[in-house]
């Protein structure tokens, strides 16, 4: 069955949410029906192709990957990224908005920035599209920022992530990611808002967390932030699995009487 933003919000303070990135139907269809939401994340930029950040992802790309998703996943709650650059202002965030709602199937679009986006997203709240917010560390800032930096360490930072996660409430959206946040001020956060809040590198006291599945499956090897956990060796079964296959073609092994017409 399908999964709605209804039952999500139902899952607040009774059922954590789990969420996944995908940027394929190969593996949404996979982790369909395992999780509830399934983030198009425009992270795919440094996992898939080979960039140091997520700037260079453009929307035509964000689109490809949400169409192929939603083929797919069926019953997920997807969500799509939208690329840095594509909601500078708020006419040109609902003109990106609605193209994404046009040409994928996406439940939602997800777009970083707190109290400075909340006219944006009360724009595209206003117009049908439901958004999901994201503060605290935002990947599309860490060029600007000089890295990637954890929030809420001092007074300032906390007061500046207390009031996005509330300005990005009162604009209309319907989830918040919070990502590289100290834990308690994340606990306060998920405390004080009634639209679920899931957290990423943000601690044990939110409603959900999400991750990067070639993080979480030990795909993406380059490094491992301290947030995440991997699940699986992915990298080291699936070049064990090719050394494999090659040997068995060089000498010979491959293909067998069961593998030929």
């Amino acid at each position: 069955m399908k999964t709605t933003i209804s039952k999500l919000h139902s899952y607040k303070n009774s059922k954590k949410i789990t969420m996944i990135t995908a940027y394929d139907a190969l593996f949404a269809k996979i982790f369909d029906n395992e999780v509830d939401t399934i983030l198009v994340g425009d992270s795919l930029n440094m996992s898939f192709f080979g960039e140091n950040d997520t700037l260079t992802a453009t929307l035509e790309q964000m689109i490809y990957h949400t169409k192929a998703v939603c083929n797919g996943a069926k019953n997920a709650y997807i969500i799509a990224d939208m690329p840095f650059g594509s909601y500078s202002t708020p006419n040109k965030g609902l003109e990106s908005a609605i193209k994404i709602f046009k040409e994928t199937k996406a439940d939602a679009v997800k777009l970083e920035g707190g109290e400075e986006k909340a006219e944006v997203i009360k724009l595209l709240t206003d117009n049908g599209v439901a958004v999901v917010g994201h503060i605290g560390l935002m990947p599309q800032s860490s060029r600007s920022e000089g890295g990637y930096k954890v929030k809420g360490k001092n007074e300032k930072s906390i007061n500046k992530v207390l009031k996005d996660a509330k300005a990005v409430e009162e604009a209309g959206a319907v989830m918040l990611v919070v990502e590289g946040v100290i834990e308690d001020v994340t606990k306060k956060i998920t405390e004080m808002l009634t639209i679920p809040v899931i957290g990423i590198g943000a601690g044990r006291y939110t409603d959900g967390q999400v991750l990067v599945w070639s993080d979480m499956l030990g795909f993406f090897d380059e490094f491992k932030p301290k947030f995440v956990k991997r699940y699986l060796n992915g990298a080291t079964i699936t070049k064990e699995a090719v050394k494999n296959y090659v040997k068995e073609v060089e000498n010979g092994q491959f293909p067998t009487q069961k593998e030929i017409y």
